[in-house]
C-alpha cells in the first residue's frame, strides 16, 4: 500500500481482500541454495572489494540506459506522518520492528508503543540536535574570523545534557591539539599539529610538479617519494618517484640480436621475461625470432608511452596534473561537484610521503598549494 502511495495507485484497505488478492498471485518463495562460488570464510582477512568494471556491472548500465524514460510514471514522495493512521506509515515501521525482532528473538512491538517512540524522535532532532548545531557554528565562524592564529584559548567546548531536566550547559577550553612528529632535526620543525599548514604560492607563474618536488626536497632536506590529494586513500598521485624511476629503464636489441632490458621493466611487464631469455637462446636465423622481436617492440613501445606521459605530468603545472589524477573521468553529479570546487578556489591541498638519506620517514603537514587562475 505505501508503493501503491508513491506511485498513485489504489489503496486496498481491507485486509481480506488484500489477503484474497495475494493468494490469486499464487506467490511461491523461492528455495534458497548456496551459490557455487567459493566462498572464503576465514576471520581477520581484509574483506576483498569486487571488481567495479566487471561484466555484470556493464550489463545493468547497459540496461538502465535502454529504458525509455518518457514512458516512467512520476513518484509521489511522502513525507513520514506518524499522526495519519491513513498513510501506512506506522504500520510499516511497526511490521519492520517486529521482523527485527523475530530474528533476534527480542520482545515484539506494539503499533502503538512503535507509534509513541517514533514521536519522540523528532522533538529530540529539533532540541539537542538543533543546539548542538548552532554551537559547532559559533566555532565554526571564529575559524572563518582567522581567530586558529590566537590560541586554544578563543575556543570552547561544550557539555549539555537536556534529558536531565536541569538546564545545566558547561562550557571549558578544549585539549590542546595532537603533536606529531616530523622525523626531522632542528632548525627544521620537528613536531606539527593538524592546524599547521605549509603554505606554497606560486605568484603570477605556476609550479611544474618537478619544481615543487625540488622545492620540497630542498627546504626539508628530505627526498619526496609521492604527491597526492591531502587526506585521499585512493593509490592516485600527481607524482610518484616510482614512475620518475622508470625514465631511467630502456629496452634495445643488439647487432648480435640480443635483448637488453632494464631490470625494472620486468616487474612492471612480466611477459617480456620470457622473450628475452628466447632471443638470447635461439641462433639469428631461427624463424621462431620474429614472435618475441615483436612482443619485445610491444613491451618498447608501451614503456616509451609511459615515460612520455610522466614526462609531461612532470613538467606541467601541478593544477593540471591535480586535475589528470582526481577529477573523474566519467559524466556526472561527481564530476560536476569536482569541476565547481575546482574553478571556486586557488587552491588546492596536498599531502607528502618523504623520507630522508637514511630511509627514515618523514611526516609532513598539509600543504596548501595556491596557485594563479
Amino acid at each position: 500500500n505505501m508503493y501503491a502511495s508513491v506511485w498513485g495507485v489504489e489503496n486496498v484497505r481491507d485486509r481480506f481482500k488484500f489477503e484474497a488478492i495475494v493468494k490469486e498471485e499464487n506467490l511461491v518463495q523461492p528455495e534458497w541454495t548456496p551459490s557455487s562460488e567459493n566462498v572464503d570464510l576465514s576471520e581477520g582477512e581484509e574483506e576483498k572489494i569486487a571488481d567495479e568494471g566487471g561484466e555484470e556491472t556493464e550489463k545493468l548500465k547497459a540496461d538502465l540506459y535502454a529504458v525509455d524514460v518518457s514512458t516512467l510514471q512520476p513518484a509521489q514522495p511522502h513525507d513520514f506522518e506518524k499522526d495519519d493512521d491513513l498513510n501506512f506509515h506506522v504500520d510499516f515501521l511497526t511490521v519492520s520492528t517486529n521482523l527485527r525482532s523475530y530474528n533476534y528473538d527480542i520482545k515484539s512491538s506494539q503499533r502503538h508503543t512503535v507509534k509513541v517512540t517514533a514521536g519522540r524522535i523528532i522533538p529530540a532532532l529539533a532540541t539537542t540536535t538543533a543546539m548542538v548545531c548552532g554551537l559547532v557554528d559559533i566555532e565554526f565562524c571564529k575559524l572563518v574570523l582567522g581567530f586558529e592564529s590566537l590560541g586554544r584559548d578563543k575556543f570552547l567546548n561544550s557539555n549539555i545534557n537536556l534529558a536531565a531536566g536541569s538546564g545545566n550547559f558547561t562550557t571549558f577550553s578544549p585539549d590542546p591539539p595532537v603533536a606529531i612528529a616530523t622525523g626531522l632535526e632542528a632548525p627544521q620543525p620537528e613536531t606539527f599539529t593538524s592546524w599547521d599548514r605549509i603554505n606554497v604560492s606560486c605568484g603570477t607563474h605556476e609550479m611544474s610538479v618537478k619544481q615543487l618536488v625540488e622545492y620540497i626536497e630542498r627546504s626539508f632536506g628530505v627526498t619526496v617519494d609521492r604527491i597526492f590529494q591531502f587526506g585521499s586513500s585512493e593509490d592516485k598521485a600527481l607524482y610518484n618517484a616510482i614512475d620518475k624511476k622508470k625514465l631511467e629503464w630502456d629496452i634495445s636489441i643488439d647487432s648480435d640480436g640480443k635483448p637488453h632490458v632494464s631490470d625494472g621493466v620486468f616487474s612492471q611487464w612480466p611477459q617480456i621475461r620470457m622473450a628475452a631469455t628466447m632471443l638470447g637462446r635461439l641462433p639469428p636465423t631461427s624463424g621462431q625470432r620474429k614472435m618475441f622481436v615483436m612482443q619485445v617492440e610491444n613491451v618498447k613501445k608501451a614503456l616509451y608511452q609511459t615515460k612520455e606521459s610522466f614526462q609531461n605530468t612532470f613538467d606541467g603545472p601541478v593544477s593540471d596534473a591535480y586535475c589528470k589524477a582526481y577529477r573523474p573521468e566519467e559524466e556526472g553529479e561527481q564530476q560536476e561537484y569536482f569541476n565547481t570546487i575546482f574553478e571556486s578556489r586557488d587552491y588546492v591541498s596536498l599531502g607528502v610521503h618523504c623520507h630522508t638519506s637514511t630511509e627514515e620517514e618523514i611526516h609532513l603537514p598539509c600543504i596548501k598549494f595556491v596557485f594563479p587562475k
